[in-house]
């Protein structure tokens, strides 16, 4: 298993994505883009895969072009809204579903979910018969987004492996007391992901939430979270550092065997 640093190597070498490390089946592929290698100029520079930011239509459409040649199936792009609601990867190639987690079976879409500082999640089953992406921004974890993407997979929670890519870390998230109340009400184990600096603010471990919850639900394949969006200035777009600012994509899909039709 690669580094940290000699992932952040890799991307500084060129290559405008990395993959999730993680031990998943052969058949599952995953794609996590950085800021670099596209064509969009600043605040957006470079490679912004977001429609809804104020960036050129032209340099998204190139953008996702190129994040195409990298994907042998569509990508189900969403308009996300840190909903919870999660439908059919293969339904959402030609439309924008409002919607913030999708999951497929069938080997014809690309989960995808759009992040600059919220937490993607990219879930599989050990077996490499489904996977599910979702966009587990503050919101969208305290709202019930993780629980209803495991819900529905509809695989042994036990059989579920979850990588946790790219998001602002537990150094650069500052709260008030609305997002720590919100989570503590649910769970009081949540206060361990909160740690209070004074005037009612709180840094926040988005990392550490999401885990919380995967593991109530029965998921301990957990890996990734190591990354942070707003500090690893040259490799990510952080809507909390910069305000207007690109996006970027991670996305999984079940390669389908050689010869069988998609």
């Amino acid at each position: 298993m690669k580094t940290i640093s000699q992932t952040l190597n890799l991307v500084s070498d060129g290559l405008p994505f990395f993959q999730a490390e993680w031990p998943a089946p052969a058949n599952v592929k995953t794609l996590v883009s950085t800021r670099n290698g596209g064509v969009s100029q600043a605040p957006y520079s470079s490679l912004n895969v977001g429609s809804h930011v104020g960036d050129r239509p032209e340099n998204v459409a190139r953008n996702r072009e190129i994040v195409q040649a990298a994907v042998p199936v569509p990508p189900a792009y969403l308009n996300q809204t840190h909903s919870s609601i999660v439908l059919p990867a293969a339904d959402v190639p030609g439309s924008t579903p409002e919607a913030d987690a999708s999951f497929d079976r069938t080997g014809t879409a690309a989960c995808a979910v759009m992040t600059a500082d919220c937490l993607p999640v990219l879930l599989c089953d050990r077996a490499g018969t489904v996977v599910a992406a979702a966009h587990a921004g503050w919101r969208g974890l305290a709202g019930g987004i993780l629980q209803n993407t495991l819900a529905a997979m509809q695989a042994d929670p036990g059989e579920i492996m979850a990588y946790l890519g790219p998001a602002i870390g537990p150094d650069a998230f500052e709260v008030g007391e609305d997002v720590r109340e919100a989570f503590c009400r649910l769970h009081s184990s949540a206060e361990n992901a909160f740690e209070g600096i004074g005037s009612g603010k709180y840094l926040a471990d988005i990392y550490a939430l999401a885990r919380q919850t995967l593991r109530r639900e029965g998921v301990n394949l957990i890996y990734g979270g190591t990354h942070c969006t707003v500090l690893e200035r040259d490799t990510f777009f952080s809507y909390r550092r910069d305000g207007q600012t690109g996006r970027m994509v991670s996305m999984i899909w079940l390669e389908k065997p050689a010869g069988e039709a998609v």
